[in-house]
Parts: C-alpha cells; sequence; structure tokens
C-alpha cells in the first residue's frame, strides 16, 4: 500500500511537470530562447552560486541551535547533512532529502533519527514563517504593471493558504507534545488492525519523534533562531536578483521577493524530482507579471534553477564520498 502510494505521489508528480513544461515551452522561440542564455554574465553567476553556498552554510547554523537540546553537534556533520539533503532532494522524489538530511545526522552524531528528523520539522515552521514575513514585504512593496493584479490576487490567496497550513501544524505539534502518552495510547488503537511488528516499530518511533521536539529555553539560542532565519532567506533573495542582474535585467530587490515567494510555493506542487517545470513556470511567470519578455524569463528560470541544482548536487556527492556512506544506504533509510 505505501509503495502503490508512493508510486502514484511520483507519477503525478512527473505529469504535472510535464504539463508545465508544455505550457513554458509551446509559445517559445527557440532562436530568441538560446540568444538570451547567450547573454548570461558568469560573474554575478558565481557569486549566485556562491550566496547560495552561504545560504547553506546558515541554515547549517541554525540547525545546530535546533539540535543543541538533543546534542552539542559537530558543526562540520550538520553543513555535510544539510548538503546531502538538499542534493538528494534534487533527486529524490517527494521531498526524501528530509530524511536523508535527518538520517545523515543521526548516523554521524549517534542520534535517534526520529528526534533529528523532528527538528527538521521546526525547521520548516522556521522557514515558513520568515516566507510570510517576505510575502508581506512583497505586498507592500512591490509594484506590479498594470494588468498584472491578477499576480497580486494569487499571492494573497498563497499567504492565507500557508499561513493556514503552518498554523495547523503548530497546533498538532503542541497537542502531540502536551499529551505526548495520550497520543501514543490513541495511535497504539490506530494500529491494532495491523500485525503487531509494524506497531511495534512504529510507536517507538513516533514516540522519539514527539521527543524531538524541543526548543531551547535560552533567550539567546532563541533569537540566533531568528536571525539566522532572516540572514538565510534575505541570501536567497540576493541569489535570485543576482540572477536576473546575470541577464541584464534591473529590477526592485522586492521584485526578487515576489519571485522567491512564488518559488516556495511551486515547491510545494507534486512535481518531479529536482522541481522541474514548477519551479521553472513559478520563476518565468513571476517575470512576466514585470513585463519580462516571456524568452527572456524562462531563460532566467532556466538558469536559477541551475544554480540551485547542480552545485549542491557535486558538493552533496562530495559529502558521502569523504564520509565513505553508500548511496544505498541512504536511498533505503529515506524510503523507510
Amino acid at each position: 500500500m505505501k509503495g502503490t502510494l508512493r508510486d502514484a505521489r511520483f507519477w503525478l508528480g512527473l505529469a504535472v511537470s510535464a504539463a508545465l513544461l508544455v505550457v513554458l515551452f509551446r509559445h517559445v522561440d527557440g532562436r530568441h530562447l538560446l540568444a538570451a542564455l547567450r547573454r548570461v554574465d558568469a560573474r554575478y553567476l558565481s557569486l549566485a552560486v556562491f550566496a547560495t553556498f552561504l545560504g547553506y552554510f546558515f541554515r547549517a547554523v541554525r540547525w545546530k541551535y535546533l539540535v543543541a537540546p538533543l546534542k552539542k553537534a559537530a558543526f562540520g556533520n550538520l553543513f555535510s547533512a544539510t548538503l546531502i539533503g538538499y542534493m538528494a532532494n534534487n533527486l529524490l522524489p517527494a521531498r526524501l532529502g528530509e530524511f536523508v538530511r535527518a538520517y545523515s545526522l543521526a548516523e554521524r552524531e549517534q542520534i535517534e533519527g526520529s528526534a533529528v528528523f523532528a527538528t527538521l520539522v521546526l525547521d520548516r515552521l522556521l522557514d515558513g514563517f520568515t516566507v510570510l514575513l517576505l510575502l508581506l514585504i512583497a505586498l507592500f512593496g512591490v509594484r506590479f504593471p498594470v494588468g498584472s493584479e491578477a499576480a497580486q490576487r494569487g499571492l494573497v490567496m498563497g499567504g492565507w493558504i500557508t499561513l493556514a497550513v503552518y498554523l495547523v501544524a503548530i497546533a498538532v505539534l503542541l497537542l502531540l507534545k502536551r499529551n505526548t502518552t495520550g497520543t501514543l495510547r490513541f495511535l497504539e488503537l490506530c494500529l491494532r488492525p495491523f500485525p503487531r511488528r509494524f506497531a511495534e516499530r512504529v510507536i517507538p518511533l513516533v514516540g522519539a519523534f514527539i521527543g524531538g521536539i524541543r526548543l531551547s529555553k535560552h533567550p539567546r539560542d532563541l533569537w540566533a533562531l531568528c536571525w539566522t532565519s532572516l540572514v538565510t532567506w534575505g541570501i536567497a533573495t540576493v541569489t535570485v536578483d543576482l540572477g536576473l542582474r546575470a541577464f541584464g535585467i534591473s529590477l526592485p530587490l522586492t521584485a526578487s521577493v515576489f519571485i522567491l515567494v512564488l518559488l516556495v510555493f511551486a515547491v510545494m506542487v507534486p512535481a518531479s524530482p529536482g522541481f522541474i517545470g514548477t519551479y521553472h513556470a513559478a520563476c518565468t511567470f513571476g517575470l512576466l507579471a514585470f513585463g519580462v519578455e516571456r524568452e527572456m524569463a524562462l531563460s532566467v528560470a532556466i538558469v536559477v534553477h541551475a544554480v540551485n541544482f547542480f552545485p549542491v548536487i557535486v558538493a552533496g556527492l562530495f559529502c558521502i564520498w569523504r564520509g565513505k556512506v553508500p548511496l544505498k544506504t541512504l536511498r533505503s533509510n529515506s524510503s523507510t
């Protein structure tokens, strides 16, 4: 059953990606697209790649404060696990890279994998609320050309949906944390129709996950979570801006904020590994809203995606090779 659902999700993602690619390339002049790609300035792209890795660095810094209640993890292990996880997100479907990232750190630091994964749930919640802040900046700071009002309405709707999802997630986590015993008893009742061996495996994992939902009580650590979130997403905004400048496109920084928010919404949609299609559609249509011609907008989308796709794959594979972790082991643990 689990494999069937995973397969269905995989094929749905491929179908969504294929459909969006058809829409994007259907009315594009190939010669104009190639001409736009040839205009790219490698200097800005180099800076964009550097900024991308700087963002991963600060993600690892933030993760250190989230893992601290479990163990004082070595920063090198946190950074390499972050790179491996984002590499896996680009290569595996359904964001399985989050499990790979948790497993990689758990193996190196000898921590319960479910507890480490719980820190990544908190990590994503911090991302969500930082993105909501960026959304507010985009709503009040972006000035769309006449005729692009639909883009702003879509942004507002996406913001409300995102806020609702994250509030529900926080409510569920609080309920799990405050009534852990009751939650595990309820789960045990739900699993009675299944084989006992399955329940004996799942319940300890859920218990470890709930135990991993911790935040440091030190104000300094809580402040560090805030500023690292702001720095991480500020760098992500600059990375998009550098991608635009590589093509000679000069737009206000708030436009890059708007495009970044669209990209965040896009990667939530089922798609093929690497978010192919959804990522390109979000970037392209975001630029079209500012009057950028279609071929140029699609060229930017292709290059910005490549900046976020290929370098981290190379870095992640290097970390796996250096850490002597078999790829098959990572894949099997991400599937369990």
